[in-house]
Order: structure tokens, then sequence, then C-alpha cells
């Protein structure tokens, strides 16, 4: 019997043994740094001469791990073995695959800290982050097994006499998955987790700051017993193998998670049907936010506070859910401001995979430049309240930053900038604010921190993002409770860690029988 579904506790920090624990488990895991890791095709572990190399975001002079990267040539023999597993994978009960997702979330909860370590050291993450990050993973695996016993059950339809209908979903086929490196275990977990248990073959290119910890999943698949050329890991340049990957006449399926820029290039190449191709190919796309939290004249003030910050400065705002925009009534923007000033001043910047702190680097020097070019576009755009410091000399640092005063049409307010940088404007009343909260082209995630249940229900239906939340943050949605995905640019609403998810990769079948 499996148990009803229940996300993976957190661990808490302020527990000394926990503490300890975790300390442990980075040490354990700096013994291990360095080391060469291989492509896996059809199981078997291929080297190449060409890497790339993951370091760590908090001191770059560490090398986290050499990846082999793949080639065109790679990807062909990756989807012929794919194509091989799949004949056979297919064959495997809804039970069977569920079993096996079950197995490797037990392995992963054994090692737990170990996971997180890896992840403080190849993402930059602070420790309570990276222990959300593994707990994530899990949820997936734990959630996905559930859902597909669920969806092996078919669904109910209506007979007449002498007649039996039938709907039941079959898998679809090889695919390839492309997840980022802000949540480098879990989305990788989740992305991969889903088509396999579906019965899908996957070729997985993971990102190319973050291979290593994707590397430790694949591990764990194969210790659980996942059969050969049912996963393919093959990371590399995506110039070189990115294009060839989504183009592939065998590709079923395209599960992407990353930026609007190639999100859009690969929905748009998908579309084409390839010579020889005999299938329209699916596209499961997320591509990021900008997100706002709404503070109405009667909220609490100190909640609204405490979720600006947290949600604009955790894992220095390199989430998609992160709130950039803090849109604030007239009658308490400057106390609302002053607050999260207050708060912030507070917030801890540092190597997290040297100490404790509430924020570590951000995960590389393109993403640090490109931070700090909006900082100082902020500074043309409105008025630096707080912050502004970067630091690039050891790792990649940017300390929170808080704007204000701020156009609802400036830059900063429209455009992701995927660092620990937020925008506090005000407006006059609730119409004003839920417009400029939808002035975006993204509709991903968004809060209103409000008293005034009126407000709220019309929020409900008027604030457009795909997930929303009243009276708290606008980040931490957790699989089975909060099912992720956005509207508008921000991609195909995938609702992930939900009861829809598994179908993007499943065909349902009808057989009707006379007698």
């Amino acid at each position: 019997m499996v148990l009803p579904f229940k996300h993976e506790p957190f661990t808490d920090f302020k527990d000394e043994r926990n503490r300890q624990e975790f300390e442990v488990a980075l040490e354990q895991v700096k013994g291990e740094l360095g080391k060469d890791y291989p492509l896996v095709i059809n199981g078997e572990k291929i080297f190449t001469d060409d890497k790339l190399i993951s370091i760590n975001p908090g001191n770059k002079e560490q090398v986290i791990g050499k990846v082999s990267k793949a080639t065109k040539g790679h990807v062909d023999q990756a989807m012929d073995s794919a194509n091989h597993a799949f004949k056979t994978w297919k064959t495997w009960t809804a039970e069977e695959r569920a079993d096996l997702l079950f197995r490797a979330a037990a392995i992963v909860r054994r090692r737990k800290h170990e996971f997180s370590a890896w992840l403080v050291l190849d993402a930059g993450k602070p420790w309570d982050q990276a222990d959300g990050d593994t707990a994530e993973g899990i949820d997936f695996l734990e959630y996905y097994g559930r859902q597909m016993i669920e969806l092996g059950k078919g669904k109910p339809l209506a007979d007449r006499p002498n007649e039996h209908n039938a709907y039941f979903y079959q898998p679809m086929g090889p695919g390839v998955v492309i997840p980022p490196w802000n949540f480098a275990f879990a989305i990788v977990c989740g992305t991969v987790a889903a088509p396999i248990v579906a019965g899908n073959p996957v070729l997985l290119k993971p990102s190319e700051n973050t291979p290593v910890i994707a590397y430790k999943l694949v591990e764990v698949l194969e210790e659980a017993g996942l059969p050969k050329g049912v996963l393919n890991f093959i990371p590399g340049d995506p110039a070189e193998i990115g294009d060839y990957l989504v183009d592939h006449k065998e590709t079923h399926f395209i599960n992407f998670t990353g930026s609007r820029q190639t999100g859009t290039r690969i929905y748009e190449r998908a579309a084409k049907v390839q010579d020889g191709q005999q299938f329209l190919k699916r596209v499961i796309a997320e591509m990021g936010g900008k997100d706002t939290i709404i503070v109405d004249k009667d909220a609490d003030l100190e909640l609204a506070a405490d979720a600006i910050v947290n949600s604009a400065f955790g894992f220095s705002g390199q989430k998609c859910s992160a709130c950039s925009r803090a849109v604030i009534h007239q009658d308490v923007y400057d106390a609302v401001l002053e607050k999260s000033i207050e708060l912030t001043k507070k917030l801890t910047v540092g190597n997290p995979s040297e100490e404790n702190v509430y924020m570590g680097p951000v995960v590389n020097q393109k993403q640090f430049d490109k931070i700090k070019d909006y900082i100082e576009i902020g500074k043309a755009e409105g008025e630096l309240a707080y912050g502004g410091g970067t630091d690039d000399s050891q790792g990649f640092f940017i300390h929170p930053t808080i704007f204000k005063d701020v156009g609802p049409k400036a830059r900063i307010m429209q455009e992701e900038i995927f660092g620990p940088v937020v925008a506090f404007t005000r407006a006059a009343d609730f119409d004003e604010m839920l417009e400029i909260a939808n002035n975006t082209e993204y509709g991903l995630t968004g809060a209103v921190i409000s008293n005034n249940r009126e407000h709220l229900n019309r929020a409900r239906y008027e604030f457009h993002v795909g997930n929303l939340y009243f009276n708290r943050g606008c980040t931490a949605a957790i699989v089975g409770y909060q099912p992720f995905g956005g509207f508008k640019m921000s991609g195909t609403d995938s609702k992930a860690g939900g009861p829809d998810y598994l179908q993007h990769f499943l065909e349902a079948k009808i057989v009707s029988e006379t007698f």
C-alpha cells in the first residue's frame, strides 16, 4: 500500500545537531571535488577530452567537477539508445515504474545532507535553500510516482449494451529535458522523473553551470534500478547541441525550464516538422517571471515587509518566482519601504560553503555582470534606497538592493533581472495596483498582502498569474500543494508538481469493443 503524499520536511539549522551533521556532509563533498564525470549513453560511461568545468560561484578558484561534453554524434547515439529502451520500458506497469521512483526518493532521503552540500558547492546555495531544493526533488519523485499509479487506472467511460469502452494512457516516446541551474536538483529531478515514470526515455542536457549535481541524480536512478537507455546524460554546449536536440526527428517532447529567449526559440523550432518526423512535438516550457507583491493600505505591514524581503532576496533573487516589484498603496508606502530596508540590513551575505549565511553568490560572471548593469540602470530610473554593492574578486557576490520611487514602465520594473534587486512603486488605489501588477509580459507568481476580502476576491480573478498567494510571499511553492506554472510569456502553464503534469508526457487512447 502506498501512503498518501506528504511533502518532505525541511531541516532546522537552528538545531546544533543538524548544523554539525551538515558540516560533516560539506567536508565529505569537498573531499570529492575536481573529479571527471562522463556522459552516460545506454548505461555506458563515455569520457571526452572536451569538458564543462563547474566552479564554486562563491570561490572561483575551486573546481567542483569536470564534466564530459557531448557532440551531435553522441546525441544520435543517445536517441538510438532511448528508442531501443522504449520498446521494453513502456511495457513496465505504472506501479513498477512508480516503485522505482519511490526507491530513488529513499536513496536521496538517506543522503539528504550530501545532496544539499553538492548544491551549496555546485550552485552557491545557502544551507536552507539547498535543503529545500533537495526536499523538493524528493517530493517530485514521491508525488509523480503516486500520480502515475492513479493515471495507470485510466478513466471511466460509458458503455452501451454489448459494448465495452476503455480509456487509458500510454507513453509517447523519447524526449529531451533541458533544466536550469537555479534549482539544480529539484527541477532536474522533476523534469526528468515525470516523463520517465510516464514510460518515456529521456535525453538529459543539464545546465552547463551545474552539471555535477545532475550527474548525481543519474547515479541515484541507476542505483534504484532504472534500465539502461531510459535516461541518457548528455551535457554539452547549448550552441553545439541545443538546436540539434530540439530539431531531432525522434524528439517527441522538449521539457524546458529557463529564459524567455531560449524558451521561445525552442517553441518555434519544435513546431517545424522535420523530414521523417511522424508526430507533432510537445513543448513544456517554464520561462521566468517579473513577479509583483501588492501591499494594500489595510495590510499587516510587518508581514508585508517580511514577504517582500524574503521573496526578493532568498537565493539572491535567482528564482523565476522571486519578487522584483513591490507595488505599495501610497498611504503605507513609506512605512513598508522603511520596514523592508530594516529587515534587509539584517541579512548576511557570504560563501555558504564556508558558513551558514542568508545570501550566497550569484551563479556566474555573466549573471553578475548582467545584474550589476541593471543596478546602474536602476540608479537612473529611481532612487537607490539600500544596497547596490558588488564584489567579484573571489566569488560573484551582489548585496541585496532596493530601489524606490520607480515608474511602472521602467526597465527594472519590466525586465527579468534574476538577481537580488527589487523596485518599489506607489499606487493610489487597488485598481492602480492591479493595473501595475498586470503590466508586464510575464504572468508567473504574485502576492497580495491585504485584509480587505473584497480586494482579495478581485485579485483572485483579475491578478493574471499562474500562482497567486494571499498574505504570504510569492516564492516557495511546494509540490502537491501549490502546483507551479505561469501565464503569458512565463510559459505553457504546465503546473509542475500538480495533478495534470504527467499528462504532458502521455497519449490518451480509446479502445472500444463490441461483443
